[in-house]
C-alpha cells in the first residue's frame, strides 16, 4: 500500500511510480484535500454562528456591562485575581469553565459569590443557542443596576404617607386660593432633571426673538454630562416655534440646548435669564445650570416650582405644547413623529392645562401638571418617584384623594406644617 512514508522514500531515493501507485497517490492526496477543505468549512460555519449569537447577546446588553462565566475552581481563582487583570481574568476563566463543563458534561452556570452582599449583586443573563445538534454556551452577561437617586440618601423615601406614594415628595396645592391640600417632603431641595424646560420655555418667550428664526443642531448641543442620545441628528434645521414644541412635549435635549446656544447673549446668557427668572418669582430654593435639565445641579424645590408652573400657565404657547399628544418635524432631512411623554395626556378622564415630565438618574421619575379634578384647578407635583410609571400611578392615587376631598372629607395633615405627619 501507498502511503506518505513510502512516497517519500520513492521521492528521496529517485525510484518511480508505477501507473497503479500514481493513481493511488493521486487518490490520496485528493482525499486528504476534501478532508481539510472539510474540517475548514465546519470550523468556519460554527465560528460564524457564534460570532452571530455574540453579536446579539452584547446588542442587547448595556454598554458598560462586562462578561463573566463560573463553574470550576480554576474560574474562582481566575475571580480572585482579578485585581492584577480583571478583563484578561474574565476572558480566561470563562475559556476554562466552558471546557470544564463540556468535559464533565454539565451546563455552565454563572456562580454568585456568597460573601458579596445582597443589595450589591447584579443579575446574569444567559444565552445560549443550538448549532447542527451541537451547544454552544455564551458567556452570562452582567447588567448594572440604575444607580440610586439623591432621595434615599436623605432618608425622604422614609416619609410615610397613607396613599403608600412611590415619590418620596409629593405636594398639591389649590390653584385659586394657593391651598395647600397635600404634602409630603414639599421642601426638599433635589434635583429637578427636565422640569427645567419649563423655566426654558419662559425664557425663550421672553426674548421676543422670532419664533420662525431657523436654528441649527451643532455639535455643541450633544450631551457630554450623560452621553445621552437625541433623535435630532447634527445638522438638524428647525425653526425656534417647532424646537421649543417638542422640547416641552416629547423632553427633547437637544432642542432645548440648540434654543439656550440661540439665546442673544449666547447659553451663558440664557443660564443667567433662568436664574434671574427664578428669582424675580420668589424660587428661593431653586437654581439651573443648562436648559435641559440633563444635570443633577438643577434643583428646587416642591413649593417653588408651584410658583414656575403657575407662571409658566400664563403662557398660552406652554400650555399648548406641553399637552400635545404628538406633533411632527421636517429636519431639513428627514421627517420626526414626536409623542408626548406624559401617558394621562391620553386619558380622556385627565383635564391637564399644562405638564412637564423629568428623568435623569438623580431626580429619579419627575412630574408637575396643572389640572381641574371635579371643577377645581390644582397644581400637582411628584419628584423622585421609583418606576417608570409610578409617577402616573402616583397622580391617580392623589387624584382620587383630592376626589375623596372635595366630598367632604378632611385632607391629609401636612408634616412640613408641623402636623401628625403623613
Amino acid at each position: 500500500m501507498l502511503n506518505i512514508a513510502n512516497f517519500s522514500k520513492l521521492y528521496y531515493t529517485g525510484d518511480t511510480l508505477s501507473p497503479v501507485q500514481n493513481r493511488t497517490l493521486m487518490k490520496t492526496e485528493m482525499f486528504s484535500s476534501l478532508r481539510v477543505i472539510q474540517g475548514v468549512a465546519i470550523r468556519t460555519a460554527l465560528s460564524v454562528s457564534v460570532s452571530v449569537a455574540l453579536a446579539t447577546s452584547f446588542a442587547a446588553a448595556p454598554i458598560d456591562a462586562f462578561a463573566k462565566t463560573t463553574t470550576s475552581k480554576s474560574t474562582k481563582k481566575a475571580v480572585k485575581g482579578a485585581a492584577v487583570a480583571p478583563q484578561a481574568k474574565a476572558v480566561k476563566s470563562s475559556k476554562v469553565a466552558v471546557r470544564s463543563a463540556r468535559a464533565e458534561g454539565a451546563p455552565v452556570a454563572a456562580a454568585q459569590d456568597d460573601k458579596t452582599p445582597r443589595a450589591a449583586r447584579r443579575h446574569r443573563v444567559s444565552y445560549r443557542m443550538e448549532a447542527h445538534g451541537r451547544r454552544a454556551v455564551l458567556r452570562s452577561v452582567v447588567f448594572q443596576p440604575r444607580p440610586p437617586t439623591v432621595g434615599p440618601a436623605f432618608g425622604l423615601h422614609d416619609t410615610p404617607d397613607s396613599l403608600a406614594l412611590r415619590s418620596s415628595v409629593a405636594y398639591i396645592v389649590d390653584q385659586n386660593t394657593a391651598e395647600t391640600i397635600f404634602d409630603k417632603n414639599s421642601r426638599a431641595v433635589v434635583p429637578i432633571a427636565s422640569i427645567t424646560k419649563l423655566m426654558t420655555a419662559m425664557v425663550v418667550l421672553d426674548s421676543k426673538a422670532p419664533l420662525t428664526e431657523e436654528i441649527t443642531v451643532t455639535d455643541e448641543d450633544r450631551d457630554y454630562e450623560k452621553f445621552t442620545g437625541s433623535r435630532l441628528s447634527v445638522g438638524s434645521e428647525l425653526n425656534r416655534e417647532d424646537m421649543l414644541h417638542i422640547a416641552l412635549m416629547a423632553s427633547e435635549n437637544r432642542a432645548a440646548a440648540a434654543l439656550s446656544r440661540y439665546y442673544p447673549n449666547g447659553r451663558p446668557g440664557f443660564i443667567a435669564a433662568m436664574n434671574a427668572k427664578a428669582k424675580m418669582l420668589g424660587m428661593t430654593d431653586t437654581h439651573f445650570e443648562n436648559s435641559t435639565g440633563l444635570t443633577s445641579q438643577n434643583v428646587s424645590s416642591a413649593r417653588d416650582l408651584v410658583k414656575m408652573v403657575n407662571a409658566a400657565y400664563q403662557y398660552p404657547l406652554i400650555r399648548k405644547f406641553s399637552t400635545d399628544r404628538s406633533y411632527d418635524v421636517f429636519t431639513g432631512k428627514r421627517n420626526l413623529a414626536y409623542n408626548s411623554t406624559n401617558a394621562l395626556i391620553r386619558n380622556p378622564s385627565w383635564d391637564i392645562g399644562l405638564q412637564k415630565t423629568g428623568f435623569i438618574n438623580e431626580a429619579g421619575e419627575c412630574l408637575v401638571m396643572q389640572t381641574t379634578i371635579h371643577g377645581r384647578p390644582v397644581v400637582m407635583v411628584l419628584l423622585d418617584s421609583s418606576g417608570k410609571y409610578s409617577r402616573f400611578a402616583d397622580a391617580g392615587r392623589l387624584r382620587g384623594f383630592l376626589e375623596t376631598e372635595t366630598a367632604g372629607e378632611p385632607h391629609i395633615t401636612s408634616a412640613d406644617a408641623g402636623g401628625g405627619g403623613t
